[in-house]
């Protein structure tokens, strides 16, 4: 691939990349451009890490060099659990990663945090900041924000010194994190590190509607696992908010877009020839247009998505055992 299909690859299903310039710079100059994405591994891998996992692979793809950090201090520190469940819950992630087929490094972080030139670098953001804009960048990631813990303002700081002692040009993550992101383009200078390209995701809402917010793994039936079986999927893929004609905050549609058609050439929707018959989309825009239009029902949809997904994760899970 040249360099601008290679940009297009990177550019597939994000909402931006912050600083594409300096992307573009490293892509026609280096050979490798070092990317990272963190996760707490506090719940079950389910399909909204899958989004970002699946933009990991068209990184590969593109010939970024991946690192994953499994962040287990984050993970503490924004009461998602107890060490010994931190613990557990990593080695799980570990090999829920590795039966994706994300050929990374894979980083815990607190084997990094605990460098004593890591905690002065954190220290010199926290002279640097304020509260109020530590808390800020937080809102949408951290738990109970209204009555915030003072680990849940530390959280932004080592997120932004993580680049540093990562060595990485630049970070992928969900929308939610485009405030802790900011700071880190203003701050970084701070700990004498160099300005990176982000790159920012679509979320999958919850499978409850979009009253119910994003995914999470800690409403269990708002989300499918990575481990789910066959006939989970299918019905919670069922029972999933997909209104007819509706296109927005539709968690059906996004599954669609966002984990199947990247691994998928096709999309074949099977119906009785009384309802149309068969019908094959090639890329997600007709297939959204299509249900915009109530030419698809939703019924017929969610059998589609439920029969791609089954295979996409059995095949995981296959590789997770």
């Amino acid at each position: 691939m040249n360099v601008e299909e290679r940009l297009e690859l990177i550019r597939r299903n994000t909402i931006e990349i912050i600083n594409e310039d300096v992307l573009m710079d490293l892509l026609k100059k280096r050979k490798e451009p070092v990317i990272y994405c963190g996760y707490e591994t506090s719940g079950d891998i389910h399909l909204g890490h899958l989004v970002s996992m699946t933009k990991l692979l068209d990184l590969q793809k593109a010939g970024l060099k991946v690192k994953v950090l499994f962040a287990d201090w984050h993970t503490y520190l924004n009461q998602k659990g107890e060490w010994e469940f931190i613990n557990k819950q990593l080695k799980k992630w570990e090999k829920g990663f590795a039966a994706s087929g994300i050929r990374a490094e894979f980083v815990k972080g607190s084997k990094i945090q605990r460098n004593l030139d890591y905690i002065d670098d954190v220290f010199k953001l926290a002279v640097k900041n304020t509260l109020n804009r530590g808390l800020r960048s937080m809102q949408t990631v951290a738990r109970n924000i209204e009555d915030a813990k003072i680990s849940q303002v530390i959280y932004p700081l080592m997120q932004i010194t993580d680049f540093k002692y990562l060595k990485v040009d630049g970070a992928l993550g969900g929308i939610e994190q485009r405030k802790i992101h900011m700071l880190a383009l203003e701050t970084l200078k701070e700990i004498s590190y160099k300005t990176p390209f982000l790159i920012h995701h679509e979320l999958i809402p919850s499978l409850k509607g979009p009253e119910q917010g994003k995914m999470s793994s800690s409403i269990k039936e708002s989300m499918i696992s990575i481990t789910d079986s066959d006939v989970e999927i299918k019905n919670k893929i069922n029972k999933s908010y997909c209104l007819e004609g509706e296109i927005n905050e539709n968690p059906i549609l996004s599954i669609a877009k966002l984990i199947i058609f990247p691994r998928k050439k096709d999309f074949e929707i099977s119906r009785d020839k009384k309802f149309g018959g068969n019908v094959v989309f090639e890329n997600y825009e007709d297939l959204e247009n299509s249900f915009k239009m109530e030419k698809i029902h939703p019924l017929d949809l969610k059998n589609s998505v439920s029969k791609y997904l089954q295979e996409i994760i059995g095949e995981i899970r296959k590789n997770f055992k």
